[in-house]
């Protein structure tokens, strides 16, 4: 049952990056163990991606994306060949049970295998499924309760074979929110009372959609995806000024562009993004019991827009700030601090899966 690189889940190993592949590039984060349960971020790196190489989460052309990836290790200079690999939230299946305590490995995969054909829409041979036991069932101490993921076996496949096109092992594949939130744990500690009994919102602002998360002391109280992303911005560029997409996303992050593109097309923009911000925690005030949200987080390469928490703290009334899952770690020898403070927010997911290499 687990998959043929491991777990969904992992296990702990030695040299490992984390490498995050996404519709706009692939994002590589090295960490080491410096000590007293601290990370030191020894190199991170990114390459663009060509566009429809990735497409809604799916690898649409294998060696162009493998290819970035060799480009990535190369950049960072990394001499790992183990690697962990996220899936997309959305081509994930996942499903907490309650399962008698006491059992053996075999005869749990045997339980979580006849109960994920309960939850799981495609014939079990069509899946690479995995199970993470949780821990005793809080009022039922002699049940435990099991996380069990799914995905179709093509979508696996593909990232390993990526991998494997780049000379590299993949040996853990995590689900993308899952290791966005491991990152942001470190982040949470630096608020008041380290977020203790604190409403966190994690806006991931990519370049197609936006991933929703919110967390009240590590655990997901509600999730969603919305249709919202950069490339909004970076089209209304090429329709503006008649450059190609790859000109544009350049120029958008530089701000290189001609007077008065701010209010032409960024400020529309921010209030765009606002929106999308505030129509989400509508929605999830309505669908929960929660009525309040005490801390926007905000992530991805649109997190640093300038004017983008200013928009979005203004059209809350909530506290909000850019997130670095590099906060309070220490730097290795090649890190340069200043382009890392821009550079930080699109790394949350490749942190995270960076981390799994400590279990």
């Amino acid at each position: 049952m687990a998959l043929n690189l491991g777990s969904l889940f992992g296990k702990r190993n030695a040299a490992l990056v984390g490498i995050d592949i996404s519709t706009s590039g692939v994002k590589l984060v090295e960490l080491a163990d410096a000590g007293k349960s601290q990370f030191r971020l020894e190199r991170y790196a990114s390459e663009p991606l060509p566009r429809g190489a990735v497409v809604e989460g799916n690898i649409e052309n294998i060696e162009q994306v493998s290819e970035a990836v060799r480009r990535v290790m190369k950049k960072s200079g990394t001499r790992a060949k183990l690697v962990a690999l996220g899936m997309p939230t959305a081509s994930v299946i996942t499903k907490k049970i309650i399962l008698p305590g006491g059992l053996s490995e075999d005869e749990l995969e045997l339980q979580v295998e006849s109960e994920a054909s309960q939850y799981i829409p495609f014939a079990l041979d069509e899946v690479s499924l995995d199970f993470d036991v949780i821990g005793p069932v809080p009022n039922s101490p002699e049940d435990v309760e099991v996380l069990l993921a799914a995905s179709r076996k093509e979508k696996v496949e593909d990232r390993v074979a990526v991998a494997e096109a780049a000379g590299l092992k993949p040996t853990v594949m995590d689900i993308e929110s899952y290791a966005a939130r491991s990152a942001l744990e470190c982040v949470s500690d630096q608020l008041n009372n380290a977020g203790a009994g604190q409403i966190i919102a994690l806006f991931q602002i990519g370049a197609q959609n936006t991933h929703i998360s919110v967390l009240l002391d590590g655990q997901l109280l509600y999730e969603r995806e919305q249709p919202f992303g950069g490339n909004k911005l970076t089209q209304e560029i090429v329709r503006s000024y008649g450059l190609s997409h790859e000109e544009a996303e350049a120029k958008k992050k530089t701000g290189e562009l001609p007077a008065g593109w701010e209010s032409e097309l960024l400020e529309p923009f921010l209030e765009d993004a606002a929106q999308e911000v505030a129509r989400a925690l509508q929605f999830f005030f309505t669908s929960t019991p929660y009525t309040r949200v005490d801390h926007i987080f905000l992530a991805g390469g649109c997190a640093v827009i300038p004017g983008m928490v200013d928009a979005v703290s203004s059209k809350t009334a909530i506290a909000t700030s850019v997130v670095s899952p590099f906060t309070g770690m220490q730097l290795g020898a090649g890190i340069r601090e200043k382009q890392l403070r821009h550079d930080a927010p699109a790394y949350l997911v490749a942190c995270g899966l960076a981390m799994r290499r400590f279990g």
